[in-house]
């Protein structure tokens, strides 16, 4: 088996000769590969946590690392970095496990029925969970660093701005937010630009959490939120956005969630649909498909623009923030390393070590693996009066910051 291991690392090494690591068996013996000081340290402590790993692929490896079977010391992204390699098939595994994995997905598709299970088991772990290592805005979403020594939450209102300017919102207009979180859009949106806000989410300790920041920032009237799927939303608005949602809409459901959007847009109505995507269908991976994000689905760009184009809804400006999610993540892993005490009070080592990973894994993905984060603004039907430049959007004073933009006076309700 040592053999086998040995040529594969070899194999997977070539693809990063200046990442040096060593292989620690559960043997004593230590192997290892590359020139200089090794990023990490992998520690095999069975043969049976390898001969998983290498039937399973990244699920087997995964659930070994979760159950403290395998262990890394040093810098687990370099490790996982080695997943993107051609020669490591991530998705790879056994007749069995694929058959599990088939059926779970049937099992997790985002029906009505099912999609309100799929968003508790990772959105319902508990606010206070997530108060322990998100910025003060509760936003769970890829932040906008305008500027290298922003802070989290100053990237955080950064990506609120910059989706508010996108929208191009005015005073007294109406936005519907599909998959609203815990809120933060909605409310910068109505506290800025004095719209009218109505949010939807599938969360219970989300909506909770909405209907409670209704009340302490006296938005009553101008910030609403239900607890209904996408499906069951109703009404006809000035502006649509969904931030981070349609990631777990699924693929069978595409074209549904656009067609939903052309009825909630008004005719002329600009919407921004912010969500991980990939230039090419990547197979789900099978052990985030299981612990982490059931039912989830990354999609294509070309799948968004086609099942757009089919309800008329007209694409206009397209970003790509996958380098501010890294930053993103890397923030929040710092954040959740640092209340790692409170998160074993709350949850128990495993959950830890599942976090760790996720957290690792996906800033891996963004770095140096093929997924994305787009921001797509679009208009429903045509809207002869688009900016003919983006100005609008980076505007900026000789600090370098944003320009001063109008409040809009909740109690007078005037711009000011």
């Amino acid at each position: 088996m040592k053999a086998t291991i040995h040529k594969l690392l070899i194999q997977i090494g070539a693809h990063f000769p200046d990442t040096p690591f060593a292989v620690q068996y559960w043997t004593g013996e230590t192997a290892r590969y590359g020139h200089g000081e090794p990023a990490f340290t992998l520690i095999l402590r069975s043969p049976g946590a390898v001969k998983r790993a290498l039937r399973d692929g990244s699920l087997g490896f995964a659930e070994e690392y979760v159950a403290g079977n395998i262990e890394v010391q040093g810098d687990l992204q370099a490790l996982l970095k080695f997943q993107t390699a051609p020669i490591y098939d991530a998705a790879q595994l056994s007749l069995w496990e694929k058959f599990k994995f088939l059926v779970s997905a049937m099992l997790t598709r985002d029906t009505i029925g099912r999609a309100k299970k799929n968003v508790a088991h990772h959105y319902d772990l508990g606010n206070e969970f997530y108060r322990l290592w998100l910025d003060e805005t509760m936003t769970y979403t890829c932040a906008y660093f305008r500027m290298p020594d922003d802070t989290l939450e100053e990237a955080q209102r950064n990506k609120h701005e910059h989706i508010c300017r996108k929208l191009r919102l005015q005073p007294g207009q109406t936005l519907v937010d599909i998959g609203c979180g815990w809120g933060a859009m909605m409310f910068y949106a109505a506290e800025n630009y004095g719209v009218t806000c109505v949010c939807y989410t599938l969360s219970e300790r989300q909506y909770e959490w909405v209907r409670e920041e209704i009340e302490r920032r006296g938005l009553q009237g101008r910030v609403s939120i239900f607890l209904k799927d996408y499906r069951e939303a109703e009404g006809q608005f000035d502006r649509f956005v969904s931030i981070g949602m349609f990631e777990q809409v699924g693929k069978p459901f595409i074209p549904t969630f656009f067609k939903k959007v052309k009825r909630l847009l008004k005719p002329g109505g600009t919407g921004v649909l912010h969500t991980i995507g990939g230039r090419r269908s990547l197979p789900n991976n099978p052990w985030i498909e299981k612990y982490i994000f059931p039912g989830g689905y990354i999609p294509t760009l070309d799948e968004m623009i086609n099942a757009m184009n089919a309800v008329d809804l007209n694409a206009h400006d397209l970003e790509d923030l996958r380098l501010h999610y890294v930053e993103t993540l890397d923030q929040w892993r710092h954040r959740f390393n640092r209340r790692l005490p409170a998160v074993v009070e709350m949850y128990d080592e495993e959950f830890v070590r599942r976090w760790r990973l996720y957290l690792n894994a996906a800033a891996v993905q963004f770095r140096h693996g093929e997924t994305h984060l787009y921001q797509i603004a679009f208009v429903n039907g045509r809207d002869n009066s688009l900016p003919r430049t983006r100005d609008y959007l980076y505007a900026a004073n000789d600090a370098g910051a944003y320009f001063k933009l109008p409040v809009y006076d909740t109690e007078r309700g005037i711009v000011r």
